[in-house]
């Protein structure tokens, strides 16, 4: 038995790092005209990406699948077994399947093989051996084989799975490049992530409605401006006609300089006091180019407006509840 402490974690950690990353130095020279028809089938591919895979491949094709999914390029993962006995039904002509097996002899892929050339499905195969079964009947055969494998017993999959994790990323690197795939179009694929909310989140999401706004008519006194601030608790007042329209803000910074000028609290009326033709965004805004423009403006929060009239109020701590920033 070995003991703790006569293992070198850190040694052995490093020797993986090293033996991979040799091995992900070698895939470069596969990366060449069939990887080039890979992509150009896939990108003018009518229908979706099938990938399937099995054991430590079949992780690595959901990765793959998922990758291509969230970059613009519909693709699935199916599972060989599950293929054998009915899943099959979910490829259809116009599909591309892209068969991973390092071996190129996984004989769950194989059996499927001459079904789905019946089909005239396209097939493109990811391999270590491109003489191996599956190299031979594939339309375009991408190479993934790599020196050795980073377990000392040469097999755990470790190098391998690495090199074909990463030649899948450089497929889907490449179709989202060529289809001109935009921070917008993840961001509707990843409603629920940060860059979906940054990206997707709008004023009318966020923003305080109804009794929530705090407001004051024009001929309001500074003392019932500022029970309004404090009641609200957002650092503002917005100042409106009675027909809501805006007519100025009064906010924190707005009453440090009433104290500076001395002015007395019960007598002055906000209508001397506001700041007249405040920024005002609509509802249906961006809530990142809300952000911006309280970042151009050096202010905290917005008035939102339909038509010149309050319709709510978005503060900053909004943007930061909401994941914008």
């Amino acid at each position: 038995m070995i003991l703790l402490n006569q293992v070198n974690y850190q040694q052995i950690a490093k020797a993986v790092l090293k033996i991979e990353c040799a091995g992900l130095a070698q895939l470069e020279q596969y990366i060449n005209e069939d990887f080039e028809k890979a992509c150009a089938h896939i990108f003018s591919c009518q229908g979706k990406l099938v990938i399937m895979g099995m054991g430590k491949s079949g992780h690595i094709g959901c990765k793959i699948a998922a990758t291509f999914a969230s970059t613009g390029t519909p693709a699935f993962f199916v599972h060989p077994s599950e293929a054998n006995h009915g899943d099959l039904g979910m490829i259809s002509q116009g599909d591309i399947v892209l068969a991973i097996s390092n071996s190129g002899e996984a004989n769950e892929i194989l059996s499927l093989i001459p079904l789905l050339k019946r089909q005239h499905i396209f097939l493109i195969c990811m391999t270590a051996d491109p003489n191996s079964t599956m190299g031979e009947a594939a339309d375009i055969h991408l190479c993934i084989k790599v020196p050795q494998e980073a377990c000392p017993l040469g097999l755990a999959p470790t190098t391998s799975t690495t090199a074909t994790l990463v030649m899948g990323d450089a497929l889907a690197v490449a179709l989202l490049q060529a289809r001109g795939f935009t921070e917008k179009d993840f961001a509707r694929s990843h409603p629920g992530g940060r860059l979906g909310r940054k990206l997707l989140l709008r004023v009318s999401d966020m923003m305080h409605t109804g009794s929530d706004i705090p407001f004051v008519y024009s001929n309001a006194s500074l003392r019932d401006t500022l029970l309004e601030m404090t009641q609200k608790k957002l650092g503002l007042t917005a100042i409106c006609d009675h027909n809501m329209k805006i007519e100025g803000i009064f906010t924190d910074g707005d009453l440090r300089r009433v104290f500076d000028k001395q002015i007395d609290l019960n007598k002055a009326h906000i209508n001397h006091l506001m700041t007249s033709n405040p920024v005002q965004v609509k509802p249906g805004l961006l809530a990142v180019e809300a952000l911006n423009l309280m970042q151009l403006h050096h202010i905290t929060a917005l008035l939102v407006s339909k038509k010149s009239r309050l319709v709510g109020v978005v503060h900053m701590h909004d943007m930061l509840r909401s994941g914008v920033i």
